[in-house]
């Protein structure tokens, strides 16, 4: 109790900062002067002395002057010249700052953590013939494993022997299940979707994708130096003009008690209050409007980004499959057909492309025709018996005719996925699928621009979806086939040039890019839990028009703080001057500080009147 009250800890702040206000009510007011002892003693014992023991701790521990000596040096020479309501208000009001910064000052993410619990525990190795479950981290080169549906991955490697569909979203952000075969490659924390398949381990556990991943967010997360309050950069300096002043005031009036004022007067308090009051009035501006900011400390690097790094896939996309077009390549079958056909045979299908060929067919209104004989085979597709024709839906394993080809790439270029209707083996006709783009991803970027923010788009899918998706949404950079520590580097590489990076993301392959850019921001709606513990800022509500308003409010909130300390400052050397010549006294002197205080509170919470156009 006693460590957790020295240390501010804020549920015990909170209760002393209200007791001290009480008793200095009590001690100006004189309501208790039956009582010996001065009510203000209590505010300079509970407020005081932590302020005392913390300047102590900074300057023969840490080395270090901060704003608490030069309250401490004020304390103490009210306290023994007998102004002590002067020494409780400071006091108090300084430790109101410190619940406020408390306040505004958000929590270590926890994405790191997150990232640990998708680190696979247990592997099926094959010996002698039998497949042994063993720990992940016990899987050695060479070792053949295998791997079945539903699991996720456990050490980078190569197929074998198998087909699969395998979910990298953990890695890449690709929407869809990737296709993989003998020979193709995959990574650790990928879930394998549809197959079992053998699989040659290429790389032990902790020199997998995901633990490198790992050890990338933790040093993003190292090298992100804290952000020091503008009193305490400036607390030497302060500390020498307040104790110069002090005894310039001293040696030319003769009078003690002018000196004491000068230093009741400097206290830094409406200094320290100018950034959270700021702060805490824009972090809820920004909450009115669905936009939880996680600190006060990344509302600041907010205020300072000069490009904002998209995530396609449920960022400026829906993350949400829908079909596109459903064309016909057989005279005999009409469009709407090659739409029934497939729905029919893909109504037992979980894949998502399934799912959203039977959803818009669902659209229409009709019913979907019984089927017989389903099958599925991983990697390839569905098959099943509808009206007695076998209706396959999937991959097309020969070349298509240069009318079709061309139907087909057209749509490929712009980003879509394609898959193939064939009746009782023959090509019928094709569906184009494809994520809807966000209707307000165009505007947003436009207004970006108009801030003078320049948008870009990192993803891991490839350069034609990637390129299409830039091209509507208005991003002119773009970088495709990017894993998450590509888009790290990417990032990096525009921080080191001085250019302020803010990363914009949803799945679990942004967490990097969020940790390690200058500021992240996630999609709260939809975003994996790792991507918003990552995050500086959440879009509760997936609303990216937003944005333009965000950047703009956290600005105006950094101005504000500037204005605050100019004005505070001005106050400060005003009331200096006032004392020095015995216009106030430390009573007045502490009103006169209380002015200041209350000037820096309202002028901040006029920010919540900002409104988003």
């Amino acid at each position: 109790m006693l460590k957790n009250w020295l240390e501010n800890e804020p549920k015990i702040t909170f209760i002393c900062a209200v007791v001290s206000a009480v008793s200095l009510i009590l001690s100006i007011t004189g309501a208790l002067k039956a009582i010996p002892v001065d009510p203000a003693w209590i505010a300079i014992a509970l407020c005081g002395v932590p302020i005392l023991v913390g300047a102590f701790k900074g300057v023969v521990f840490e080395h270090d002057i901060k704003a608490d000596l030069l309250v401490s040096i004020a304390l103490v020479a009210s306290a023994a010249t007998g102004e002590l309501f002067a020494a409780g208000e400071v006091a108090l009001i300084m430790q109101i700052g410190s619940l406020l910064e408390d306040f505004t000052s958000g929590k270590a993410g926890e994405s790191i953590g997150k990232l640990i619990k998708l680190t696979p525990r247990t592997a099926r190795v094959i010996r002698d013939g039998e497949q042994v479950v063993v720990p992940a981290e016990e899987v050695k080169t060479g070792d053949i494993l295998s791997v079945i549906p539903g699991e996720t991955i456990p050490v980078d490697g190569t197929i074998i022997e198998g087909d699969t569909s395998v979910d990298q979203s953990v890695m890449t952000g690709e929407s869809l299940p990737v296709d993989k075969t003998a020979g193709d490659t995959v990574s650790s924390g990928t879930i394998n979707r549809f197959g079992a398949f053998t699989m040659r381990c290429d790389r032990e556990s902790s020199d997998s994708s995901l633990q490198r991943m790992i050890r990338l967010a933790k040093e993003a997360e190292e090298n992100k130096a804290p952000i020091v309050t503008a009193a305490d950069r400036w607390a030497t300096w302060l500390v020498i003009i307040a104790l110069s002043c002090a005894a310039v005031t001293w040696i030319a009036t003769r009078d003690f008690m002018r000196a004491v004022t000068v230093l009741v007067v400097f206290c830094p308090c409406a200094f320290i209050l100018a950034t959270p009051t700021a702060v805490l009035a824009g972090i809820g501006n920004a909450a009115r409007y669905g936009i939880i900011i996680r600190s006060g400390e990344a509302l600041e690097k907010l205020s300072r980004v000069k490009r904002a790094a998209f995530d396609k896939t449920g960022t400026l996309t829906l993350g949400k499959l829908r079909v596109a077009e459903a064309r016909s390549l057989d005279g005999a079958y009409s469009d709407d057909d090659i739409l029934r056909l497939a729905a029919a045979a893909e109504q037992s299908s979980e894949h998502p492309i399934g799912k959203a060929i039977c959803a818009m067919y669902a659209e229409k209104g009709e019913k979907i025709e019984a089927v017989s004989d389903f099958s599925m085979t991983a990697a390839k597709g569905v098959s099943a018996k509808v009206g007695g024709i076998t209706v396959t839906v999937g991959k097309m394993s020969g070349p298509l005719e240069k009318d079709a080809d061309a139907m087909v790439r057209k749509q490929l270029s712009a980003g879509a996925t394609a898959v193939y209707v064939q009746a009782d083996g023959r090509l019928i006709g094709f569906i184009a699928l494809s994520d809807t783009m966000r209707d307000d991803a165009p505007e947003t970027t436009a207004k970006l621009k108009k801030l003078g923010i320049v948008p870009m788009l990192l993803t891991g899918d490839n350069a034609s979806a990637a390129g299409s998706v830039a091209e509507k949404a208005g991003i002119d950079a773009v970088y495709s086939d990017l894993m998450p520590e590509d888009k790290m580097s990417v990032i990096k590489g525009f921080s080191e040039k001085g250019e302020a990076v803010c990363m914009i993301g949803d799945g679990v392959n942004d967490a990097l890019a969020l940790a390690g850019a200058d500021a992240g921001i996630a999609m709260g709606g939809i975003g994996s839990d790792i991507a918003i513990e990552s995050a500086d800022a959440v879009l509760a509500h997936d609303d990216i028009k937003r944005l333009p308003y965000l950047f703009g409010m956290t600005r105006r909130v950094m101005k504000r703080i500037r204005v605050n300390i100019i004005v505070s400052l001005i106050i400060n050397f005003c009331a200096v001057l006032l004392s020095a010549l015995g216009w106030l006294t430390p009573v007045t002197g502490a009103l006169w500080h209380n002015f200041g205080s209350v000037f820096v509170v309202v002028n901040a919470a006029l920010l919540l009147r900002c409104r988003d156009e």
